[in-house]
Order: C-alpha cells, then sequence, then structure tokens
C-alpha cells in the first residue's frame, strides 16, 4: 500500500471550557482538552487501575463557535480528526513541540437534560454532528423524529 493515513478517534470528556482565539481577518480557533480513560485488572495482583490520556483538540470557525457555545466541561464528545505537532518557542527560548487533533468532525455525546447549565441557555438539541472545519454545514438531529432505542442499541457504537 502506497498511500499514508492520519485520522484519529476519541470519544472522552472536556477536562475544560472551550478556549476561543480571534484573528484580525475574522477567523478564530478552540482549544480543548478532552480525557481518554482506559480501566483494566492487573493479573498480577488483581487491582483495578486507571489510566487517563488527555487530547489537546483544535477547532477552527464556525466549529469552534458551535463548541464555545454548546460545550462545558465535563460533557462527552466524539471528536475525529488528524494529527498535527507543532514546534514554538518558550519564555526561555527553547524549542517546544505539541501534538494536537486537529478536528475535522464531531459529535456532542452528552444528553441534553445532563449539560451543565449550557442548554438552560439555548433550546438547541445536543446530539449534533459537524463536519470539516473549514465547512459551514451543520448537521443536528431532527428533534421530532422518536427514535426509541434500547438501552443496548444506545450503547453500540457505529465502529
Amino acid at each position: 500500500m502506497s498511500g499514508t493515513l492520519n485520522k484519529v478517534m476519541l470519544i472522552g470528556n472536556l477536562g475544560d471550557e472551550v478556549k476561543m482565539h480571534y484573528f484580525e481577518n475574522g477567523d478564530c480557533i478552540g482549544r480543548f482538552p478532552i480525557a481518554t480513560s482506559e480501566t483494566y485488572t492487573s493479573k498480577k495482583t488483581g487491582e483495578r487501575t486507571t489510566t487517563t490520556e488527555w487530547h489537546n483538540i483544535i477547532v477552527r470557525n464556525k466549529s469552534a463557535e458551535i463548541c464555545e457555545k454548546y460545550l462545558g466541561k465535563g460533557d462527552k464528545i466524539y471528536v475525529e480528526g488528524r494529527l498535527r505537532t507543532r514546534q514554538w518557542q518558550d519564555d526561555s527560548g527553547n524549542t517546544r513541540y505539541s501534538t494536537e487533533v486537529q478536528a475535522q468532525d464531531f459529535t456532542f455525546l452528552t444528553p441534553k437534560g445532563e449539560n451543565n447549565a449550557n442548554d438552560q441557555q439555548s433550546g438547541q438539541p445536543q446530539d449534533q454532528k459537524v463536519d470539516a472545519p473549514n465547512s459551514d454545514t451543520t448537521k443536528t438531529a431532527d428533534p421530532k423524529k422518536n427514535t426509541a432505542l434500547s438501552p443496548s442499541e444506545e450503547d453500540d457504537l457505529p465502529f
């Protein structure tokens, strides 16, 4: 196979509010960390151990504004994107590197009633899916459709 693939799919919880940065040309980016956890039982000790990984997420323009409006600390989100490593200088002049996930697609997974204070301000459904940060197309779940799923069907992931 001659091609390459740079794709990341994460389901995790926001560790902080979305931090926005606006540019003079009107563009903006939003940054937020999400945590993913893995729990396993040690075969030697029988002790349950949980490890948490933190991922820095970058969203751009309309996607960033949507995240800022509807996401809050602790909310669960599905993020799909690509890894980018950037190089920068710290205050001491040292070269530093940061690896980030540039989101291309995301879906809010926190149920509407469980969102922390954000959904009290908006009547927008929480089950939103947004494609490509450069695209202004937003797909929203149709609240008129009643698609009642059994608890086992709700937990099935599409991948």
